[in-house]
């Protein structure tokens, strides 16, 4: 639990030139998209910076769901959308080669007698 000298030491300002308004789309099924439009502190677009899509997914497993999130490269809601399988089924590759990774780490400090 933080202390209060750790919460004072934590700036709390919203950076006004990283503002972004945040949409969010779904299928109802497994799909998820957020679209983050950048944004100047007066709430108009800001068209200097791009556009940032994500993409997240609930996969269900015997332990529970496993939440997989990847940035979608895309210039639009359309493009977000054909590209999402591909990122999806990329951020899960990852995903699985981290618990891999981690797996052999574990069995590796294990001293056997």
């Amino acid at each position: 639990m933080l202390g209060e000298k750790e919460i004072n030491d934590i700036d709390l300002s919203v950076k006004e030139n990283n503002l972004y308004q945040e949409e969010f789309f779904t299928d109802f099924d497994l799909a998820s998209i957020r679209r983050l439009t950048p944004v100047k502190p007066n709430g108009l677009r800001d068209k200097s910076r791009k556009m940032v899509f994500l993409g997240s997914l609930n996969l269900m497993t015997p332990q529970g769901p496993l939440p997989v999130q990847a940035a979608i490269d895309a210039r639009n809601l359309k493009e977000a959308m054909e590209r999402y399988p591909e990122a999806m089924k990329h951020a899960f590759g990852e995903m699985q080669e981290k618990i891999k990774k981690l797996q052999q780490e574990k069995e590796s400090k294990i001293i056997v007698p």
